[in-house]
């Protein structure tokens, strides 16, 4: 082989070596919100929460304003909860979450937050489709949610499910400055 023809050759090797390099780190990266999960047995139903978790990432106080992250969104001031597909609610009893009835089955949760003091849970009986595929007629109901503000900022969107005891419990979603909670009665 010629040299003009080894050094093409050495050419391309490089060029492929380097796109794998590149597209291999690429792989590596972790998503900006991943998969998060949040579950418990309550009175003895499972209930499980499947959800995106978006970070603050430098946006503090730049994430439920008027004009902040998610008045974006094509359904503000209703906020998917979430980032990426639906936030997932699955239960396996009938529930009442705040004053809302919620058979057994699987949900999509979505908050309108129009008012930063009270915010309010959205149970959709739509499920499987993107976050931001927020449809009214869909709803089975919505409930008031009790805010309060954590002692600290809330890096990662975090939802939580916690047994009180008796069949009680309380789902509590927070990020950035704010907490958001409501009351679970298992049936």
């Amino acid at each position: 082989m010629s040299r003009r023809v080894l050094r093409r050759v050495s050419i391309c090797a490089g060029l492929i070596l380097g796109a794998a390099v590149l597209m291999a780190q690429q792989a590596k990266k972790p998503p900006l919100s991943p998969p998060e999960t949040a579950s418990a047995t309550i009175g003895g139903k499972s209930i499980a929460i499947a959800y995106s978790s978006p970070r603050v990432r430098g946006r503090a106080g730049k994430i439920f304003t008027k004009d902040g992250l998610i008045s974006h969104d094509p359904h503000y001031p209703v906020w998917r909860a979430g980032a990426n597909a639906a936030t997932t609610l699955k239960t396996d009893g009938d529930l009442t979450i705040g004053d809302l009835n919620v058979p057994a089955g699987t949900y999509t949760l979505f908050v309108d937050i129009s008012d930063p003091a009270n915010w309010t849970l959205i149970v959709s009986k739509a499920t499987g489709e993107w976050g931001l595929a927020y449809d009214a007629t869909k709803d089975l109901g919505k409930t008031p949610m009790t805010m309060a503000t954590p002692p600290s900022l809330v890096e990662d969107l975090t939802y939580t499910l916690a047994d009180e005891g008796g069949g009680k419990g309380t789902l509590t979603l927070a990020w950035e400055n704010v907490s958001a909670s409501v009351s679970i009665q298992a049936h």
